[in-house]
């Protein structure tokens, strides 16, 4: 049968794609409903129809899955942040591990184990970092998120996931820029100062940092802002960004400190972390220390190995594992984030560390150029994945063992299947969920050298 726009179905929801939209079937046509979870039998609303596909919104709940629950959160069905809130945990978990099994089965072609998730403790108020899209409303300055495939912002009050300071920091910024008369960046004109309110607060320390995007070079009251931010509990770093480029990138170039340290500190796993704001650096602490340990425990350290950190950011990875190592090498694209690998190393008295800055590629035939032979290599990269020409310099080096950390299991799938290809099998794969509440999840996987295990 051919449906069209406004048609009323009755179908039952069966899976949930990678984007945490849930899928059903109706005469053999797939159809997408967001906000619907595996179980459900529903009448769905279809709002548009492709060749190959619907896409549709939930009219009637029928006969709600065993897996649903309400949210507890008034705006998760508009906001694009916690879209896996009207599910138990524990669905949400087996959706994460089907999904990363799926994407190395159906992309990657490999088999692999996939071990089950290694779900958080805590799923509420875990995020150590926020970026506040703004907008202004009859005069008043509002903060939220994005609306789900959109840059509509939807104002959030009390966000779950986020910890209750930030709060306070936004109620800050309120009244000032209501004293200030600020006025909110608008994407469409390009006019507005006030772009986002960019927080994060370290775990361990709860050390505040607040960075203010502005479309400009200074900031009106100035000072009172300084003074109300200052006041809150923990605050140790106050700083103001200048974006004036025509994109979606939320940082521009510039930062300068206000007011207190340039950085705040965190502690992972016994070692101390410098964090300043441009600098990648894990949302969710207790989760990123598990994280940590099973890709230590992966890299099967003894104490002699040179590893080589790729996309090393802060240096987060390698330095936790610099105690029982003999060589550590890190390369990183943000001259920032070397920095404060840098600082890392030196706040943590690790001497046998060396951080290069430039892309991973170039840096990896830097230290190939050196003659570094490299034990263990451990990959981190961006959601896009490495850039292909890098593993044949991985291959060169010839490392006994891989250890790829990823946030995207597409990327990751396709970059297994190029890896097997250099020699490299994969072993394991863990996913962590790192994302409660999110369609996302952290994967941690051991490739070793298939002459190894032949």
């Amino acid at each position: 049968m051919e449906w069209k726009k406004n048609d009323d179905i009755q179908l039952h929801i069966e899976a949930m794609t990678s984007e945490g939209a849930a899928v059903g079937r109706c005469d053999g046509v797939a159809v997408f409903v967001r906000g619907a979870v595996p179980g459900d039998d529903i009448t769905a609303h279809i709002i548009k129809v492709s060749k190959r596909y619907c896409i549709a919104v939930i009219k009637e709940i029928i006969q709600p899955s065993p897996s649903r629950i309400v949210s507890d959160c008034p705006v998760s069905e508009r906001c694009g942040g916690c879209s896996l809130r009207n599910m138990t945990y524990a669905e949400e978990l087996r959706y994460k591990q089907q999904r990363v099994l799926d994407a190395v089965t159906r992309i990657g072609h490999l088999t692999v184990p996939v071990k089950p998730v290694i779900g958080a403790e805590r799923i509420d108020g875990y995020r150590n970092k926020a970026q506040y899209p703004v907008m202004m409303k009859n005069g008043e300055l509002q903060a939220g998120f994005y609306a789900y495939k959109s840059h509509r912002i939807i104002p959030v009050s009390g966000c779950k996931l986020q910890h209750r300071a930030f709060e306070e920091c936004l109620d800050v910024f309120k009244d000032w820029a209501k004293k200030a008369k600020i006025t909110a960046y608008d994407e469409q004109t390009g006019k507005g100062l006030l772009r986002h309110i960019y927080l994060r607060r370290a775990q361990a320390t709860g050390e505040m940092m607040v960075c203010a995007v502005v479309n400009g070079t200074a900031l009106p009251l100035q000072e009172e802002l300084i003074e109300h931010l200052s006041a809150l509990e923990g605050m140790k770093s106050i700083c103001l960004n200048s974006n004036t480029q025509d994109s979606n990138v939320i940082l521009g170039d510039k930062t300068v400190t206000l007011w207190g340290s340039d950085t705040i500190e965190d502690v992972l796993l016994g070692k101390r972390f410098a964090i300043s704001p441009n600098a990648f650096y894990q949302v969710n602490h207790d989760q990123c220390e598990r994280l940590y340990t099973i890709a230590a425990d992966y890299a099967g350290l003894t104490g002699e190995e040179t590893v080589v950190d790729i996309y090393c950011g802060a240096g987060t990875i390698g330095i936790t594992m610099a105690d029982k190592v003999k060589r550590l090498f890190g390369i990183e694209l943000t001259p920032q984030a070397v920095e404060n690998a840098r600082k890392n190393a030196a706040l943590n008295g690790i001497t046998n560390a060396e951080f290069f800055c430039g892309d991973a590629l170039e840096g990896a035939r830097e230290l190939e150029k050196r003659g570094i032979h490299a034990d263990v290599v451990i990959l981190d990269p961006p959601r896009k994945g490495c850039q292909p020409e890098l593993f044949d310099v991985i291959q060169r080096m010839n490392p006994q063992r891989i250890v790829y950390v990823s946030c995207d299991s597409a990327t990751l799938a396709r970059d297994l299947a190029i890896l097997a290809e250099k020699g490299y099998a994969a072993q394991e794969i863990t996913p962590v969920d790192m994302f409660p509440r999110t369609p996302h999840v952290e994967t941690v996987v051991l490739l070793s050298r298939s002459d190894i295990n032949s």
